[in-house]
This record gives structure tokens, sequence and C-alpha cells, in this order.
């Protein structure tokens, strides 16, 4: 697992989601900004942990896609169910 390219590309990543870019939300009495929603990644020497959920080993098969979907350069693609219309 190459950490350097996952932490290289989580960056870009983040700015393709808009990391410190306010967003106009509109309320009932005008409008205010809003922040995106953070999604928490933590990497372990021996796996990960997305969302504040399990803890997942490398080895674990969905695992890896996850990661090598980051270090392929896209959003992992088991968040396209979480978020259909992107993140």
């Amino acid at each position: 697992i190459d950490f350097d390219l996952i932490l290289e590309n989580v960056k870009d990543l983040n700015a393709l989601a808009g990391e410190g870019v306010s967003q106009i939300q509109h309320t009932p009495g005008g409008a205010r900004l809003r922040q995106p929603e953070p999604l928490p990644l933590t990497l372990y020497q021996n796996g990960i942990v997305m969302f504040n959920g399990p803890f997942r080993p490398y080895e674990d098969p969905s695992t890896q896609q996850c990661l090598q979907d980051i270090m392929d350069g896209y959003f992992p693609s088991e968040l396209q169910m979480r978020y259909p219309d992107g993140i």
C-alpha cells in the first residue's frame, strides 16, 4: 500500500469535493453559508476506519477496493450508494 500516494490523492479529492469552500444553503428566512460534511478516514498500520465505523483490515477485499479507488485518483466506489448525486 502506497501511503504517500493515498495521502496525496486524498488531498486532491478533498479539493474536488470543495474542501474549504462554503456553499449557499437557502432557508425559509433567507440563506446561509454551509461547509461540506467531512468524510472521516483514519489509516492505521494494519487497516482503516471510515465514518467512525468498524475497523477494516487491509486484507479485507472491500478495504483493498476502497484504497485502490483512492490510489487510482477516484472517490471510493462504495460511497456511490451513500452519495448518489456525488460527493
